[in-house]
């Protein structure tokens, strides 16, 4: 099958539209990134760019109350969206026949979405629930994704909790989400991404149809992102009294993926080597060797590789006995020591280099999944190419590349978060604490971003600098 190419279009009112024509798919599929996500969320409202994309389907200028889900489902389709550290997305997957009703439907919320006092309240409480469901009554829930970003960062938007306190969200004001639809939902700070059984002529004509006529409005400025990287190992521990046994996460800042691309794609490489497969070297020593921890992974962001601008964190995650934190540590350190000198051998990378490849493959093999990729890296980096490119990119990663991302790793200052499965003392802190102290318990592996569910906070992290 011949690679996509992909085809661009600004409208006048600065909408970025990307069409991705694919052979032999008898299906269309739709997706709106803007380019806010829980890191453009202002301070004393964490939570708000998740509970905001709640609202996006309560309705909007044309369309009732979750008319849009039922409007998809009719005609044979799916939809959803998710919040991301630096995008929310909006997707739908359709028979080609009904590409223009779902263009007409991403349009009017565009446009004007419902933001009434009743769909605030209502979706304020279907976060709450879902907060107790996926985090509060759930081992490991969120973590380390909603914890570890404020151990290793230390400005808001890269270390609050995206998944939000229960009082800050329900301060939310009808006002306050107007403002915020103003602000980030403008035409131009959005990517529209059609893909699959499409003609591109006649799919840029219905995209002019539906989307010309919604007014143009400023363009935020970027968030401030970036920090510099810790300056020595920091420690911190969290509490999660429903976790069976210890679990550990190590963060560390890793290269910006635009303008180190090849720096990036071999820290992914790099975790192949170190658990990618049962035959990886972490997995080999710790698990079956040393019977250290019982599982263990690593990887690229806190969402999956290419998901989020600079600063990136790179992941390890790990459950084990108790009174093993140290000795894990110690084995981790010595992996990458190893690495750092010797590099792969020829064979590793062979391994490594397919694993990360196929996996690639694997992440983008439906037409959702197709779509939703596209969107993100149109919207973070303006390069939607690089989905095709990645997997070529990764099969050509060295030695040399994957021996100096070791040694980045091992030279650089960590966080190391240390979850205990006890309550915190002297008592439990309770939802609605400051999202820097009282977070997510979370999956004891990196996990998926927040759809339409949403963790919050529960236990407590306690922070502090160390060196040993």
């Amino acid at each position: 099958m011949p690679t996509p190419i992909p085809q661009r279009l600004t409208l006048p009112n600065g909408l970025r539209v990307v069409l991705y024509p694919i052979s032999g798919v008898p299906a269309a599929g739709v997706s709106v990134h803007y380019d806010v996500g829980f890191r453009s969320e202002p301070e004393g409202r964490t939570g708000f760019a998740h509970l905001f994309e709640h609202l996006m389907f309560q309705g909007s200028e044309s369309v009732d109350r979750l008319e849009h889900f039922k409007y998809v489902q009719a005609s044979g389709g799916s939809a959803n969206g998710s919040t991301h550290q630096d995008y929310t997305d909006y997707y739908q997957v359709v028979p080609s026949a009904a590409l223009e009703r779902v263009l007409f439907l991403e349009a009017d919320r565009m446009r004007a979405p419902r933001l009434t006092e009743e769909n605030l309240r209502t979706q304020v409480e279907v976060v709450k629930e879902e907060i107790r469901l996926n985090v509060m009554n759930k081992p490991y829930g969120g973590f380390p994704w909603t914890v570890l970003p404020g151990l290793l960062y230390s400005t808001y938007p890269n270390a609050h909790n995206g998944y939000g306190d229960f009082s800050e969200l329900e301060q939310a004001t009808v006002d306050e989400c107007a403002a915020f639809f103003d602000t980030y939902y403008a035409p131009g700070n959005a990517v529209l991404t059609v893909a699959g059984d499409i003609d591109p002529e006649r799919t840029a004509e219905l995209v002019w149809r539906h989307f010309e006529d919604i007014p143009a409005r400023t363009v935020p400025k970027p968030v401030a992102l970036h920090e510099p990287p810790p300056d020595q190992e920091l420690r911190g521990t969290h509490h999660d009294p429903h976790a069976p046994m210890p679990a550990t996460a190590l963060g560390y800042r890793m290269p910006d993926p635009h303008t180190d691309l090849d720096g990036y794609l071999a820290h992914m490489v790099l975790t192949s080597i170190l658990t990618g497969s049962d035959s990886a070297r972490l997995k080999q020593r710790l698990i079956h060797r040393e019977a250290l921890v019982t599982d263990i992974s690593t990887g690229c962001g806190l969402f999956g590789p290419m998901d989020a601008r600079d600063p990136e964190t790179f992941l390890c995650v790990t459950t084990h006995q108790e009174h093993q934190t140290q000795a894990f540590l110690d084995a981790f350190d010595e992996e990458l020591a190893a690495l750092a000198q010797d590099g792969p051998g020829q064979d590793e990378l062979l391994q490594a280099t397919a694993l990360s490849t196929s996996g690639t493959h694997r992440k983008h093999d439906s037409l959702v999944s197709r779509v939703r990729a596209v969107g993100t890296q149109e919207v973070l980096f303006g390069r939607a190419e690089l989905v095709d490119e990645l997997p070529a990119r990764l099969s050509g990663v060295t030695a040399e590349a994957i021996a100096a991302a070791a040694r980045g790793l091992h030279g650089s200052a960590r966080a190391v978060l240390s979850l205990r499965p006890t309550p915190p003392d002297p008592a439990p802190r309770a939802a609605g604490a400051d999202a820097g102290a009282a977070t997510a318990a979370g999956s004891p592996l990196p996990a998926g971003a927040p759809g339409r569910t949403a963790p919050a906070q529960a236990g407590g992290t306690d922070r502090t600098p160390s060196g040993d």
